[in-house]
């Protein structure tokens, strides 16, 4: 199947923050395995190239000229089902449990407000339910919330202005109110700085986990985590869903030395049954020959990163054996990775065409040596630039 390649320049994304609207592409999607040696869990039944939407519709960038980046506020019920509205798998989203032991879904460690003339910063694990859902928008007509603020990595601080607001929300919610065709991976968010003892960690992803079963009847769900013991430990406490373990691969360097390497990233889900990796992009492109070490491991892969916000760099992906991406751009994305069983109507509904008792496999578009030869210049260049 030939395939239409729309470029996307250097130069048109100098800072990753914005991609042109209408670049697009099309992959192709099988199955993957639902877990490892194991054949009676994680039967999750799930696409082999996932596309997932990265706090629902997209993280906020309130630094970014890019409007899309503050479009609708992130990791809001809003959020999750505009995100769903397209052809996605799977949302992303944060998940921290208040000091009352209520899972709620958050990014930042610390939220933040203004109180006379200064900016107040409280760890969202030490506050109660309510006292968390006094920031921002209500839900009640009339009433106010305290406004929220974001500090960036630079140490600026912005007024959590975004197009479309949403009040802040718990996990029970996003089950209620979130479209049912869509899954959730769940990132279990601990603090980079807390040594956490097992005791703390059990507690906290019993609470999430009793929301989960609770509530997920027939959605498919995924656990992942930076935190190396919080994925040993959610992969011990349950067998019925799949984990993944987060890693930068090496962009950051940690005193947990698990945390430093795709190679560790390896060992920790080996050694702890966990079922994949995912990875920041940029460690994937830097170390290509760990993609074939994961495979050979039986392990899924995905990725995240800014640099999934770039089509060609998806399909790169794709021809590496990468198995799905986290984005930011959800719309652009998912319409770019659409199924074969989609491009066309009438075709089969399964990516294998059965014929005399035999699979057999439909064929995958291709580029042009040319096209080829254009990404890879292009993906070492937006390393660097990332």
């Amino acid at each position: 199947m030939a395939m239409a390649l729309k470029a996307v320049h250097v130069c048109d994304v100098p800072n990753l923050d914005q991609v042109p609207e209408n670049a697009a592409l099309a992959l192709c999607s099988t199955r993957f395995r639902a877990g490892v040696n194991d054949d009676k869990i994680c039967e999750c039944n799930i696409p082999k190239f996932l596309v997932v939407g990265h706090r629902g519709n997209g993280m906020n960038m309130l630094q970014s000229p890019d409007p899309r980046m503050k479009s609708i506020k992130e990791n809001s019920i809003l959020s999750f089902n505009e995100a769903a509205k397209f052809p996605i798998d799977f949302i992303e989203f944060d998940v921290q449990v208040t000091k009352d032991d209520y899972p709620v879904i958050y990014h930042d460690n610390f939220i933040l407000h203004e109180e006379k003339g200064a900016i107040v910063e409280n760890r969202v694990t030490e506050l109660a339910l309510a006292e968390f859902l006094s920031y921002g928008p209500q839900k009640h007509p009339g009433s106010e919330g305290k406004p929220l603020y974001r500090k960036t990595k630079d140490g600026r601080f912005f007024e959590w202005k975004v197009e479309k607001d949403a009040p802040l929300c718990t996990l029970e919610e996003a089950f209620h109110n979130v479209d049912q065709s869509v899954g959730f991976n769940v990132e279990l968010k601990f603090d980079d700085f807390i040594v956490y003892k097992e005791e703390e960690l059990t507690r906290i992803l019993k609470a999430i986990l009793k929301v989960v079963f609770e509530n997920a009847k027939g959605r498919q769900i995924l656990f992942s985590s930076f935190q190396p013991d919080a994925a040993r430990l959610i992969r011990k406490l349950q067998s019925t869903y799949p984990v993944y373990f987060l890693t930068n691969g090496g962009s950051e360097i940690y005193t947990d030395v698990r945390r430093n390497s795709l190679e560790e990233a390896i060992k920790l889900s080996l050694e702890n049954g966990l079922q994949g990796i995912v990875s920041e992009v940029k460690a994937v492109f830097r170390n290509p020959g760990a993609v074939g070490r994961i495979k050979e491991s039986k392990l899924s892969l995905m990725t995240y990163g800014q640099l999934n916000n770039v089509p060609e760099v998806v399909y790169m992906q794709h021809l590496m054996g990468v198995e799905g991406v986290i984005v930011d751009l959800v719309k652009e994305i998912s319409e770019s990775v659409s199924d074969l069983t989609h491009s066309k109507e009438g075709e089969e509904k399964s990516l294998y065409g059965e014929e005399d008792g035999k699979k057999e496999v439909k064929a995958k578009p291709q580029f042009s040596k040319d096209e080829l030869s254009f990404l890879l210049k292009l993906i070492p260049e937006l390393m660097i630039q990332a």
